[in-house]
C-alpha cells in the first residue's frame, strides 16, 4: 500500500552520487524516486546539484523522473576541479518550507555531517521523517549517527535502488 503523497525529500546530491560510489555501487535516480515515493511517502523530491554547463540532458532527466533541481553556480578550484557546494540552499529550502508548512514529514540524503544543525532542528519540532545515509554505518557522519533517532543506510537498500 502506498503512503499518502505528503513529504518532502532533500537530497545532497554529491553526497549520493559519490557515497553510493564509494560504497560500490551506482544509484538508479529513478528507482530511487520509485523508493522516495513508495516507501516514504514523497511528494517533492529536491536535488540540490552545481549547475555545470553542457550537462543539461541530463538535468532534463532528472526532472522527467520527478525531481525538483535547485542549481548553485559552479567555479572551477585552484586545481580546475569544478566545485558547486550546495549545503546552504539545502538548509535554506528545508527551513523555509519547515515556517511554511508546505509539507508533514522531512527526508535528509546525506552523510555530511554539516547538516547536523538542520537534523537537529527537524527533529526538535517533529519534523524529521528520516536521514537516509549514503554511506554505510561505519561511513556516515558521527554527528548525524548521535542526533538522528530515524536512520537508514542506502548500502542496505542497494538491491531496491542501484544500477
Amino acid at each position: 500500500m502506498l503512503k499518502a503523497l505528503t513529504n518532502v525529500a532533500y537530497i545532497d546530491n554529491t553526497n549520493l552520487h559519490k557515497g553510493t560510489e564509494a560504497e560500490g555501487f551506482q544509484i538508479d535516480y529513478k528507482k530511487f524516486r520509485t523508493y522516495l515515493t513508495e516507501k516514504l511517502g514523497v511528494k517533492t523530491a529536491y536535488i540540490f546539484i552545481g549547475y555545470v554547463p553542457g550537462n543539461e540532458e541530463r538535468y532534463r532527466r532528472f526532472q522527467e523522473q520527478g525531481y525538483t533541481l535547485i542549481f548553485k553556480p559552479t567555479l572551477p578550484d585552484s586545481n580546475g576541479k569544478i566545485k558547486g557546494n550546495c549545503d546552504a540552499e539545502l538548509v535554506l529550502q528545508a527551513v523555509r518550507d519547515y515556517y511554511e508548512k508546505t509539507f508533514s514529514k522531512m527526508i535528509i540524503v546525506s552523510s555530511d555531517g554539516d547538516f547536523g544543525c538542520l537534523i537537529q532542528f527537524l527533529q526538535e519540532r517533529g519534523s524529521l521523517e528520516i536521514v537516509l545515509s549514503p554511506r554505510s554505518k561505519h561511513k556516515c557522519s558521527t554527528l548525524i549517527k548521535r542526533l538522528s533517532s530515524k536512520l537508514t543506510f542506502l548500502p542496505e537498500v542497494k538491491h531496491l535502488i542501484s544500477r
